[in-house]
């Protein structure tokens, strides 16, 4: 048998760059490959590592949540049951203040109707006796509604503060006199010099208003000051004194005639 050298030198080359081209081409790759897929198990075993810590820690703070929640529920139901005690208390409360608000309104109202039974049956007495005078009067002399009040209507001024007489009838300002009726020429000479006389001789004019309420008589209305001479003053007492005995009357009332 006949060894060829050149033949077996040549194959030996071959397999050499055979190896050359597996380690270059082919080890290295597989070796980084491998190399690289052990970094990234290592990496995945690291990442799962922190993960199943991550999710311990995630547990004990949900066994925490869940404690806290649970003392959070009892204080919640606890300061429920306290709020609801409060809120029935101030509903009890609110029941009884309107229950006496109530009960203090109905004795109003019962206060009330009593008061207006008691001005409804004045009303009443009032105007019967505005009835019964209109009728005397009207049997009497027509003169009498006016003759018969003037020196009492100048009584009456002659009572007044002397600071509110010294301003009647001053500065051309006429006094205001209401009558029963429309006065005649005589009469209303015969009131201008008795209010004259009373307010120290000076001359005075006097603005005129009839007023039929007045039944008969003759009543003066100023800004600080009345002088009521009439019938429906006397029936005006009369009512005042009926109905409310211990009030203070305002105003001066003239004597009578």
């Amino acid at each position: 048998m006949q060894i060829d050298w050149w033949t077996l030198g040549l194959q030996a080359v071959n397999v050499v760059i055979l190896i050359w081209i597996l380690g270059r081409f082919l080890f290295q790759p597989v070796a980084a490959m491998i190399e690289q897929r052990r970094v990234e198990a290592a990496k995945l075993i690291d990442e799962a590592r922190a993960t199943r810590e991550e999710a311990a820690a995630e547990r004990q703070k949900a066994v925490q949540q869940t404690a806290g929640l649970a003392l959070a529920r009892s204080e919640a139901l606890k300061k429920i049951t306290e709020e609801a005690d409060a809120e029935r208390q101030a509903i009890l409360a609110a029941a009884r203040a309107e229950a006496d608000r109530l009960r203090a309104a109905a004795d109003s109202d019962i206060a009330r109707a009593n008061e207006n039974a008691i001005e409804a049956h004045a009303a009443r007495a009032r105007q019967l006796a505005i009835d019964i005078a209109a009728k005397l009067l009207a049997r009497l002399p027509d003169a009498a509604r006016i003759a018969g009040f003037i020196d009492g209507l100048a009584e009456g001024v002659a009572t007044l503060p002397a600071a509110i007489r010294a301003g009647l009838g001053t500065g051309g300002t006429p006094i205001r006199l209401k009558a029963a009726r429309a006065l005649t020429v005589d009469e209303m000479k015969m009131c201008r010099e008795r209010l004259s006389r009373i307010l120290g001789g000076r001359p005075i004019e006097i603005a005129l208003e009839v007023d039929p309420t007045l039944l008969a008589g003759l009543e003066m209305d100023m800004p600080h000051a009345s002088v009521r001479n009439s019938f429906r003053a006397d029936l005006d007492r009369i009512e005042a004194a009926l109905t409310q005995p211990a009030s203070t009357q305002t105003g001066r009332q003239a004597p009578r005639p």
